[in-house]
């Protein structure tokens, strides 16, 4: 699981019926030295599906890969690579 802070959303014409009800998101993925406050030293973005209402300016956890289709399994098929695990109210990291 990593963290992100939500940027911006990407709109799609069409999509599976699965995934109705939810949307993507833009994310910023953040490292240790962005979550304590210090310039981040990675610029990784990736699309994360959510479909717990995250907006812009929000910090996220989300998994990826084949742990991004479990929520989905094994009614449903979902073709994700991202899926927003929860919404985060306060992130705490301590360099040493």
């Amino acid at each position: 699981m990593r963290i992100g802070v939500v940027r911006g959303r990407v709109t799609l014409s069409a999509s599976y019926e699965t995934l109705a009800g939810g949307r993507f998101l833009i994310v910023d993925v953040q490292d240790r030295f962005a979550l304590a406050g210090k310039p981040a030293r990675t610029s990784e973005r990736v699309v994360v599906y959510d479909h717990f209402g995250a907006g812009v300016g929000d910090t996220i956890a989300f998994t990826e890969s084949r742990e991004a289709t479990m929520p989905f399994y094994p009614e449903k098929i979902a073709p994700l690579d991202a899926y927003c695990a929860a919404i985060l109210d306060e992130v705490e990291v301590t360099l040493e």
